[in-house]
């Protein structure tokens, strides 16, 4: 029988936190860009932005080829590494405010939001096509098709992690309804099974599978074996999507989830959903969200959409790699393509080319 002296240790820290007391302290966590730092940030992005004519296959290589040095921000820069400081050592999330993109072309918010974040990371590759830059909109979809993304649907995500140090989220157009913002503690959801479930919790620490959609390396399974929770040196760092496990049972030869696992699932689940431990936001025009995902959970709520297509929801995205993250266990490698420091994560499989797309060019 599992016993707590046979397990991590309890989890302590900033980024142990209970959702309605973080609701509680928006103050800490909801940063508003000035003016000044809203004009540094325009003037620089301005330079990649060539007066008049439509958006170009030139366009989007000079924007995915930036670094921090092409994008100086003397005085927004010190407030983004402060911030980045409190993604890996703090709560694990922060939210800006303020970008006026209702002003903006859409070369324009795409220059200005992967400028600012060459200066928390590195940008990654999201899917199988190489986007550097993401783009979250319903594309009409189903997530019952298994080489479907739930980001590419309108349906409810569930808690989950990205494979990537950090996402960065910046709203362009919120939903008609819904499609609000969950987070969840990784660290408090720990806390909670080890006090009360030991044993389960001992089944989250071992390899589970996790279905690639169809995303596959070269030389790899069709699926990961990756723990829900994986402790190493020191750090526990989530790895969850519900969705993707039980679609890994697919696949003949996946180990199978027993009655135990599926328990334990179970209660991961209605842990992250415990309203007293996560909390939502609703990210509006401009707003920039950036979290964590070796600490964090997140999640979106399913939405009802504009029916005008100029207004249907759009968030940009990044994936981020980080200089100065923690270490990961070398299992992650086979998601991470590496788990080196500042040059791991995202999704690369034969054939992949990194570029930014534009909005006209999505498909499935």
């Amino acid at each position: 029988m599992t016993t707590n002296s046979t397990l991590p240790p309890l989890q302590t820290g900033p980024a142990a936190w209970i959702g309605a007391e973080m609701a509680q302290r928006a103050d800490e966590w909801q940063i508003e860009l000035t003016a000044a730092e809203i004009a540094e940030v325009e003037a620089t992005a301005a330079r990649f932005l060539p007066a008049g004519g439509d958006k170009t296959a030139d366009d989007a290589t000079r924007i995915g080829a930036m670094t921090q040095r092409d994008f100086p921000l003397p005085t927004l820069g010190p407030k983004l590494l402060d911030l980045r400081r409190e993604l890996l050592h703090g709560r694990g999330f922060a939210l800006l405010r303020g970008l006026p993109v209702a002003t903006y072309t859409e070369r324009e918010a795409v220059t200005i939001f992967y400028g600012l974040g060459t200066h928390l990371g590195n940008a990654r590759s999201q899917n199988a096509k190489g986007h550097i830059l993401g783009h979250v909109r319903d594309l009409g979809v189903s997530s019952n098709n298994p080489n479907v993304r739930i980001y590419q649907t309108a349906e409810r995500q569930t808690f989950h992690t990205d494979s990537t140090d950090v996402v960065g989220l910046l709203c362009l157009h919120p939903a008609k309804a819904g499609g609000l913002s969950l987070l969840v503690s990784a660290q408090t959801i720990f806390n909670e099974l080890r006090r009360d479930h030991p044993d389960l919790l001992a089944l989250l620490l071992q390899p589970i599978a996790t279905d690639r959609r169809g995303e596959v390396p070269a030389g790899m399974l069709p699926y990961l074996l990756i723990p829900v929770f994986t402790w190493y040196q020191g750090y526990l760092t989530p790895f969850y999507q519900r969705q993707y496990i039980d679609s890994a049972q697919r696949f003949a030869e996946a180990p199978r989830l027993t009655d135990r696992h599926i328990a334990a699932l179970d209660r991961f689940d209605e842990l992250t959903n415990d309203p007293r431990l996560h909390f939502a936001m609703q990210l509006e025009r401009g707003d920039m969200q950036f979290v964590y995902n070796h600490a964090l959970l997140h999640d979106r709520t399913g939405f009802e959409d504009w029916p005008e297509l100029e207004r249907r929801r759009h968030l940009l995205r990044l994936w981020l790699s980080v200089p100065g993250d923690r270490p990961l266990h070398p299992e992650f490698a086979t998601r991470f393509g590496t788990v080196e420091i500042g040059n791991r994560g995202g999704i690369v499989v034969p054939g992949t080319a990194f570029r930014v797309p534009w909005t006209h060019e999505l498909t499935v």
